[in-house]
């Protein structure tokens, strides 16, 4: 564009946007743009998520747009302009949102790519209704993408958009990166459409994965059920006679680890604020100053374990290797998917848990467990992060858990101790954290009281280890990772 998007007003910025072609489009299921309230209307602030963080930078060098949808349903967006980035709104209506995103996308892939920990849901009308809605994504992007773009589809919402968007573009190159893990080929294999998910993804020249074993089991079944050729990473398919081709070309996809992280240097530097310093204070006031708080910080899912860690702890209470007064066990638990059942059954179950608790252990001054089942501001959680001196991540199946290293960033001084399930991606690159099988409750325990007791020279040289790892890989490195390799990879 010619014109500086500082310089531009609201108007010209939405009658540009409405034709203007794009060298860079990302493509996810949601926009980077969040809608408040401003007085008598209504504006836009951009999303605090991490993808958004490590995108939005590039979006900006590269005259980029960001195709998705705004959040709500039975509403249509002109394209418009924020903090410079094109906005391009996908419309969704209320019956796709229930079939598409609810139905599909969380009660079919989520659970069936998180190890069946649920049991997941095969409608039709689903399937349907997410083949609609990817086509939709696929048509958006193909329409305002230049000639030869680069384009980055997100996550398991929108894995046939590759394939839609090489049929109707073949000049783009085209990557993927899904945020939560692959299952294995057995456990994928009960999916009515494993074909046509996998030759959807197969569209993409590269396709990112969190962990080596999630690109593993992908190629795997690539190789399996959509006749992929190829050895390791490489995988080579055969794409149909587009339009002025006279037989069908053979392409090379590849399917390789490039593990997400997050702003090491925005958690940091929050970390060292004297207003947020004084706010943990105040957590730890607040709580009656006992010796050691306990974190969870989850969004409130069956794949993070949060059951098993409240029945470790009430064990601990039990057992006298634990006493209210000295310890506390701080749960944030976020909203989640109110609408979906299990999701509804998740939170009774967690809610009696700490009722059980409290009301067993509880004494007059201190209390088990402080629930909190709210989302909060990262300046908000970032003072949590420095009131606990022991954070646990206990998810069962986790593509990443960017949580325990926002913990890590945050601990500048080298205190605190992490207690990190294997199942985590982040146990990859976080080894020096206490990993544990959380399914194991003995173990779990047993690594909780060794987090409250380790010593402060054993805390310091494991925290400064994990520091470390994640100052050089950070969500920028991540992203450029990516698109250096796709530029690689793409003839």
């Amino acid at each position: 564009m010619s014109q500086s998007s500082a310089t531009k007003t609201a108007g010209e910025a939405a009658d540009e946007a409405q034709g203007e072609l794009y060298d860079f489009l990302v493509v996810s299921n949601r926009l980077p743009v969040d809608r408040v309230e401003e007085g008598s209307g209504s504006g836009w602030r951009r999303s605090p998520g991490g993808l958004v963080t490590a995108l939005a930078p590039v979006m900006e060098k590269s005259d980029g747009a960001w195709v998705g949808w705004h959040g709500a349903p039975d509403e249509v967006l002109e394209p418009f302009e924020h903090e410079g980035i094109t906005i391009l709104p996908v419309p969704l209506t209320a019956q796709e949102v229930e079939n598409y995103y609810e139905g599909f996308s969380n009660a079919t892939l989520w659970p069936l790519y998180h190890d069946v920990i649920a049991p997941p849901e095969f409608h039709r009308a689903w399937w349907d209704s997410y083949q609609r809605v990817n086509q939709r994504f696929a048509d958006a992007a193909a329409e305002r993408a230049a000639e030869g773009a680069t384009v980055w589809v997100q996550d398991y919402q929108l894995q046939l958009v590759p394939a839609m968007l090489r049929r109707l573009r073949p000049d783009l190159k085209i990557g993927f990166f899904n945020h939560i893990p692959f299952p294995p080929q057995e456990i994928f294999a009960q999916l009515p459409w494993r074909r046509q998910v996998l030759e959807g993804l197969l569209g993409a020249d590269l396709l990112g994965f969190q962990r080596p074993n999630d690109a593993a089991n992908f190629a795997r079944a690539a190789r399996r059920y959509a006749r992929a050729a190829g050895k390791g990473s490489r995988l080579v398919v055969t794409d149909p006679a587009h339009d002025g081709e006279w037989s069908p070309r053979e392409r090379t996809v590849r399917a390789e680890a490039f593990p997400i992280s997050i702003d090491t240097a925005r958690i940091s530097e929050l970390a060292e604020r004297p207003e947020i310093i004084e706010r943990a204070r105040q957590i730890r006031h607040d709580l009656g100053d006992p010796t050691t708080i306990m974190l969870g910080v989850d969004r409130l899912d069956y794949t993070k374990g949060i059951r098993h860690r409240l029945k470790a702890f009430e064990e601990l209470l039990t057992d006298g290797r634990a006493r209210v007064g000295d310890v506390t066990l701080i749960q944030v638990a976020s909203p989640s998917r109110e609408r979906v059942e299990q999701y509804r059954i998740l939170r009774e179950e967690i809610e009696g848990t700490v009722g059980r608790i409290n009301g067993t252990f509880d004494t007059m001054q201190h209390t088990a467990v402080r629930y909190l089942h709210h989302s909060y501001p990262v300046e908000e959680m970032v003072a949590l992060y420095l009131a606990a001196d022991v954070m646990l991540v206990t998810a069962l199946r986790d593509g990443m858990n960017l949580v325990a290293k926002e913990y890590v960033a945050a601990r500048r001084d080298g205190t605190g101790a992490l207690v990190l399930s294997e199942f985590a991606g982040a146990a990859d690159q976080l080894k020096q954290a206490l990993l544990v099988n959380p399914h194991d409750i003995a173990g779990l325990k047993d690594a909780i009281t060794t987090a409250i007791s380790l010593p402060r020279g054993v805390a310091a040289r494991r925290m400064k280890a994990m520091r470390r790892q994640i100052v050089v890989h950070n969500v920028e490195e991540w992203s450029a990772s990516f698109l250096a390799r796709l530029k690689e990879v793409c003839p």
